[in-house]
C-alpha cells in the first residue's frame, strides 16, 4: 500500500471510530505525542489514550483532510485537518496536523499539533 493510501485509511478509521483499525495500521511499539504534551509508547498505551475520544466523551469527532503531504521514500507524511466535535447541541471546530512515521507499512510515530484560540473537549 502507498503512503498517501494508508494516511488516509488511518484518518477514515478515526472517523469510523474503529480503534481496532487503527490500531491494526500502528507498529507494536509506536510512540503517539498528543496535542497537549502526553505521550504513549505502545499499543497497549495508544489505546488507553484514544478510548475516551473512541468512546465518545468529547462527542461526536471528526478529522476532515485538508492536505496530505509525503515523502514515501522517507516514509513520513503530514495530515493538515480540520476537526469538529459535535456534543449536546454544540459544535466546536479547530485545525492541527499530524506528522507521521511510517515503516513497514505501520504508523511507527503520530505526532499531534493543534492550533485553536482555546482548545477544551471537556464541559
Amino acid at each position: 500500500m502507498r503512503l498517501e493510501e494508508l494516511v488516509v485509511q488511518f484518518t477514515e478509521a478515526f472517523n469510523r471510530e474503529d480503534l481496532d483499525e487503527v490500531l491494526s495500521l500502528m507498529a507494536e511499539n509506536a510512540i503517539y505525542d498528543e496535542l497537549d504534551g502526553k505521550r504513549s509508547v505502545g499499543k497497549t498505551a495508544i489505546r488507553r489514550a484514544f478510548e475516551p475520544q473512541f468512546r465518545g466523551d468529547f462527542g461526536r469527532m471528526r478529522f476532515h483532510m485538508e492536505d496530505v503531504f509525503v515523502d514515501e521514500a522517507a516514509g513520513k507524511a503530514l495530515v493538515r485537518w480540520s476537526c469538529t466535535t459535535e456534543k449536546s447541541g454544540r459544535t466546536r471546530a479547530w485545525r492541527g496536523l499530524d506528522v507521521l512515521h511510517v515503516r513497514g507499512g505501520l504508523v511507527t510515530e503520530k505526532h499531534t499539533y493543534a492550533k485553536a484560540e482555546r482548545l477544551r473537549l471537556e464541559e
